[in-house]
């Protein structure tokens, strides 16, 4: 009797190299059947690289796969489904005109004489929904629908080509705290049913929470794989680093001086229904004060910011910024006044995608003096300024200021917009989840940069959805629910429980703030 062999996938010492860089140095990686395995690493390290060569996106320049312990050629995304491997992708491939059901059926049609046969597919894929409890809208338009609900549309999409292997890339990055504990549950389910997990993350809690064993990479190589039960957070941040982490963000109290931004009835319309996003929202934010406006995903934070930052304009209420009306200014001219931002969207509004990172570095300085000359664009100081940050920052890059910021990770591109941002010294920095898909390293660093420009004297206006780093880094809070304005509360003295119920709706400050 043939044995059945201890792992459905191996990746023995696979090399993958770019220009410039090995993105994986000689890795082996073993999957059981039935088990959560995590692979954790700094951005940059080399795991999104290593998945892809998984899926049959990349090639390798050495090593071998296994699956079942026969050698397999994966050459193509195709190669991999048809070995029953699937992968949820950090950002995902969707197509946001089709309905969720035809996004889940897009390339595995089930046809009969040339015709769609919609209907079986409809009951395998809502059948699908039922056992793994996912359960979305198969008529709505992707683009209508949550983000959450989107991922859960890739996932149906994975299990409809009955997929035995799944990769998860970054899955809860872009992801509500709420959605977080959902995407949990739905992947102890799906072990539980036999299917064999790979699970790209770099948040500590949740490795903890849902992983059986979680190997480590560190810049391109094998770090060690151990099993969960078995470790700590503290002992998995110092193996992905290489050095001890502080957990925890370390801050005198703060001293807050002159109102630097001043909001007052802000209301700003909604794109998808009749009512505001934004309703009434007033608030002063001080030089020397970090202060946080925290909400669930999808609360008018997004449409708030927009219009604070000029992208969309708000149909009644006041900004003041340094003494100034910005109501009705330009981006340019909120930007001249001294705001800088770092969008929650890096791709759409942070970075030109096909620009060098040395240009994206100076996109709203080349015109000041230092890198123009007769609007002739001085090269030589747009390098120099673009290499100086890169250094302080650790934005890592195959090609340094030259590399084009589409290739470079989604954590080394928040690096360099963090870096370009704080770096203009402006008054205020309006910073919307500033370390969104960062790792425990980088997040350390981003945190203290942010006190370290509360203490110089500047307002820090953050919006985050991650409850540690709401508790951790504001010096006040500001919830926000559906629009309003719901409570202030001081970090000090609430809790994450309390500071949820005002999340989710549940309790509001003070009934004179529903009639004011």
């Amino acid at each position: 009797m043939e044995q059945t062999p201890e792992y459905v996938i191996e990746m023995l010492h696979i090399t993958k190299e770019f220009p410039g860089i090995k993105a994986n140095d000689d890795i082996t990686l073993q999957l059981r059947k039935g088990e959560i395995h995590a692979l954790l690493g700094e951005n940059g390290a080399g795991k999104s690289t290593l998945m892809s060569v998984l899926f049959g996106l990349y090639q390798p320049e050495q090593g071998e796969i296994r699956k079942d312990g026969r050698p397999v050629k994966i050459e193509s995304p195709n190669d991999a489904t048809a070995l029953h491997i699937g992968m949820v992708h950090q950002h995902f491939k969707l197509i946001e005109v089709f309905t969720v059901l035809d996004n889940i059926i897009l390339g595995a049609e089930d046809t009969k004489m040339g015709f769609l046969q919609k209907k079986n597919a409809r009951a395998k894929v809502a059948a699908l929904s039922e056992q793994y409890g996912l359960h979305v809208d198969l008529d709505a338009k992707v683009e209508d629908i949550t983000v959450g609900m989107q991922q859960r549309t890739e996932i149906l999409k994975m299990l409809y080509r009955d997929n035995e292997i799944l990769i998860f890339d970054e899955p809860t990055a872009v992801l509500t705290p709420q959605e977080i504990e959902e995407l949990m549950q739905i992947m102890k389910n799906l072990a539980a049913e036999g299917k064999s997990i790979l699970f790209i993350s770099h948040k500590l809690n949740e490795i903890m929470e849902v992983s059986d064993r979680v190997t480590v990479l560190r810049k391109g190589k094998y770090v060690g794989t151990i099993d969960t039960a078995s470790t700590t957070k503290e002992e998995l941040s110092r193996m992905m680093v290489g050095r001890p982490v502080q957990l925890v963000v370390d801050k005198a109290p703060a001293q807050p001086k002159e109102a630097v931004l001043t909001v007052e009835g802000l209301t700003v319309p909604s794109k998808v229904h009749k009512n505001d996003a934004v309703k009434n929202v007033s608030f002063t934010a001080h030089a020397g004060e970090i202060v946080c406006i925290a909400g669930i995903d999808g609360n008018g934070q997004t449409e708030f910011v927009h219009a604070l930052t000029g992208l969309e304009k708000a149909s009644a209420g006041r900004i003041e910024l340094c003494g100034h009306d910005i109501t009705h200014q330009s981006i340019r001219a909120r930007s001249q006044t001294g705001m800088s931002h770092i969008p929650e969207d890096r791709h759409k509004h942070g970075l030109v995608l096909d620009f060098t990172l040395e240009q994206n570095m100076v996109l709203q300085r080349y015109y000041e003096p230092r890198f123009q000359n007769h609007g002739f664009i001085r090269f030589g100081e747009v390098r120099s300024y673009a290499e100086g940050l890169i250094e302080q920052y650790d934005v890592r890059s195959g090609q340094g200021p030259v590399t084009v910021a589409r290739s470079m990770s989604g954590g080394n591109q928040q690096k360099a917009i963090v870096a370009r941002e704080i770096d203009r010294d402006l008054p205020l920095i309006v910073a919307v989840q500033p370390t969104r898909g960062l790792d425990v390293g980088a997040i350390e660093y981003i945190h203290s940069q942010l006190v370290a420009q509360r203490d110089a004297g500047k307002a820090v206006l953050l919006v985050s959805l991650e409850l540690d780093e709401v508790m951790n880094l504001s010096d006040r809070i500001l919830v926000m629910y559906e629009g309003e304005i719901v409570g202030e509360l001081d970090p000090k003295k609430t809790t994450v429980e309390e500071l949820g119920l005002y999340m989710a709706g549940a309790k509001r400050q003070g009934k004179e703030r529903e009639s004011a």
